[in-house]
């Protein structure tokens, strides 16, 4: 069974194409309309926006290779930074302990005065526990800014002034372990011996055994204090950057699901534009050829029918002429309105499907077509984009019906399920073979094809089943 042209379904789309012939074998029968259709020829402009998965997929990757980059230096920096915090924590501790171990074990107060044995005894305690490593530099100051040792010979007996950081070390209590530490300034007179281009200067209190406070200076090469933080990025930059390569790659699957689920959406979008064009086209012909082949035609009938009653008779016109021409003004009144609850039921949404759809037999009573409807009560509760498609899909499979059928009666049947709602047209017309449905096929007629294109983008099912001489059996079958 098939249509004259397909229909309009308020915004729900239709399919062009036509539906398939039967399988050789089948003749007569025509299967099941639930495989997926058909996609239809793209639109002019949608190939040139059309999402390519691969390419998102590429452009999210390139994307996230700069927040990969960044985080890369991010860590670095911050790596090297916390390992060089934490090596100049270490010179703190370790002029802590240099300046315990001097302190008791050789600061006499002898060394104040300058006394070369007390500054051999402080030379031998510095040289055996102090002086290695990154350590190569110690200075012990007086309270006036005179050097009283350090491991340059040449400083001792010099006098500097003291800046303000020295002094408050020198007021500070003994052994709080707050060693204080900054970048030696090798500008200054007392660090005209010194060699290499950073070093890293500690200082703590310390005090003589008479209670005379001095100040413990001790001397570090900075780029060893330093490498502490590149050795702590060399052990955990290879973790931190595998790791963020690891999530780059976990994102990739599912960056390739959304894209393609993108691409899904749009062509789905695409298809449905379609539908609504090809939809709108066929319903404006369908529309124009209905009044053309019957308002027109009538209304033009009883002009020329009135018009020749005039000419022929100068008196009040023929009552039999009177009475035929009103009875085919009321069948023009009745196809139209037939024509309008065609185009939209104004009562579908207000009063529900079961009204609607008996409003839709009524015109096939008025062709001699009798019908029996049966609607479940629960219907009412369906959701309004599906009862406006199971309404469409009766209309449509009515209408051929009436047009190709030539049934005498008919019945319409909607039952639902806890999970589905089924939509029941059986005719007892002529029916149709498969030859059948290919010539009207070829010729444009496309209703089932639209039917089957409307209900499967639902997720429902259609089938049609038809043999010459036996009627037609149509079930649209919807989930709710």
């Amino acid at each position: 069974m098939t249509t004259t042209e397909p229909l309009i379904d308020l915004g729900i789309a239709e399919r062009r194409k036509a539906l398939p012939p039967t399988q050789p074998g089948s003749l007569g029968t025509l299967p099941a309309v639930n495989a997926a259709p058909s996609p239809l020829p793209a639109l002019p402009h949608a190939s040139t926006r059309s999402v390519s998965v691969s390419r998102l997929v590429l452009r999210f990757a390139l994307a996230g290779l700069p927040v990969l980059a960044a985080a890369i230096v991010v860590t670095a920096v911050a790596s090297v930074r916390i390992g060089t915090k934490l090596g100049i924590d270490d010179a703190r501790r370790v002029t802590w302990v240099a300046s315990r171990v001097v302190e008791e074990q050789a600061v006499t107060d002898a060394l104040l005065t300058g006394d070369p044995q007390a500054i051999d005894r402080v030379n031998e305690a510095v040289n055996t526990y102090v002086v290695r490593g990154s350590l190569v530099r110690v200075k012990i100051w007086g309270p006036d800014g005179t050097i009283l040792y350090s491991n340059e010979p040449r400083l001792i007996g010099e006098r500097f002034e003291l800046d303000e950081e020295d002094l408050a070390v020198l007021s500070n209590a003994v052994g709080t372990g707050d060693a204080e530490a900054e970048v030696s300034d090798l500008t200054k007179p007392e660090n005209r011996f010194e060699t290499g281009d950073r070093l890293l200067e500690v200082y703590d209190r310390i005090d003589t055994p008479g209670g005379t406070p001095l100040l413990f200076e001790s001397y570090f090469l900075y780029d060893r204090v330093s490498a502490t933080g590149r050795d702590l990025w060399r052990q955990f930059g290879p973790i931190a950057v595998g790791v963020l390569l690891v999530l780059e790659m976990v994102q990739i699957p599912f960056a390739w699901s959304m894209a393609r689920r993108l691409r899904t959406s749009q062509q789905q979008r695409e298809r449905l534009l379609q539908h609504a064009i090809d939809s709108s086209d066929a319903e404006r012909r369908r529309i124009a050829s209905d009044l053309h082949d019957g308002v027109v035609q009538d209304l033009t009938g009883v002009s020329l029918t009135l018009a020749a009653a005039a000419r022929q008779q100068q008196g009040p016109l023929n009552p039999a002429v009177l009475a035929e021409t009103g009875e085919r003004i009321r069948d023009a009144v009745k196809s139209l309105r037939s024509l309008l609850v065609d185009i939209y039921p104004p009562n579908l949404h207000q009063e529900g499907l079961e009204t609607a759809l008996t409003d839709l037999v009524a015109g096939l009573h008025n062709r001699g077509i009798g019908s029996t409807l049966v609607v479940d009560p629960t219907a009412m509760q369906l959701p309004p984009e599906t009862v406006s498609l199971l309404y469409r899909c009766a209309q449509e499979t009515l209408r051929n019906v009436t047009a190709h059928a030539e049934a005498r009666h008919v019945d319409i049947a909607v039952r639902r399920s806890p999970n589905e709602v089924a939509l029941v047209v059986e005719d007892e017309g002529r029916g149709f073979d498969a030859d059948e449905l290919a010539n009207r096929m070829q010729r444009g007629h496309v209703g089932l094809k639209a039917l089957s294109g409307l209900v499967h983008d639902s997720g429902g099912r259609l089938q049609v089943r038809s043999q010459a001489g036996h009627g037609t059996y149509v079930e649209v079958v919807l989930p709710c």
